[in-house]
């Protein structure tokens, strides 16, 4: 997993609730197990019409934010069945921080797991950061998870929380497969002596 460094990218404007995973991203591309080239498909029944085509109006497809790297979100967003491959589809297009009031418990945690930062913030910071980004791709956002800090493009700071396990993981790039492969020697160490104590198992 990429460590999680300080950027500042486009945000896109998403104020919609209740955005559940399938609308993240449809149950029928859930057949792959890999984590690559489900960007394409994000938002699939939101992004494209039934013959395929692209829906101007939807945020994502408008030029401004084609590059989008910070969605600011309605309430409740990834909600829904639990789905991993919603947070990979969010990745693999592009995002690394989701802003919300609220976010379901799984998502919120897969997130995480999977190298996004996903921020609670209270209602009346979500709305100032909805507006900023409303003002389009010269409005660029700044996020420093090492201070715990957004930065509008007019330059005021918002302070987020985030736990500090949860933290270290993302700014070292470490997922629940790195976190084992710390304790590497640890573990050779007691499988060794175990075989040698217990040679029959």
């Amino acid at each position: 997993m990429n460590k999680f460094e300080t950027f500042t990218g486009i945000a896109a404007p998403m104020p919609l609730v209740n955005i559940d995973t399938d609308m993240i991203i449809p149950k029928q591309f859930l057949k792959t197990i890999k984590r690559s080239g489900l960007g394409v498909h994000a938002f699939d029944e939101m992004r494209y019409d039934r013959q395929g085509n692209e829906v101007p109006d939807f945020v994502l497809n408008k030029p401004q934010y084609r590059d989008t790297s910070i969605l600011i979100a309605g309430d409740n967003f990834g909600c829904g069945s639990s789905r991993e491959h919603a947070p990979w589809a969010l990745a693999d297009f592009g995002i690394k921080v989701v802003v919300s009031t609220s976010f379901a418990d799984i998502f919120f945690n897969n997130c995480f797991k999977n190298g996004m930062l996903p921020i609670v913030l209270p209602q009346e910071q979500v709305d100032l950061l909805m507006s900023d980004a409303e003002k389009g791709e010269n409005a660029r956002m700044t996020v420093d998870l090492e201070t715990q800090q957004i930065t509008t493009s007019d330059g005021e700071v918002i302070t987020f929380d985030v736990d500090p396990f949860r933290k270290h993981c993302l700014l070292n790039g470490l997922d629940d497969i790195g976190l084992t492969l710390e304790k590497a020697d640890s573990i050779q160490s007691f499988e060794a002596k175990a075989a040698q104590e217990r040679p029959w198992v």
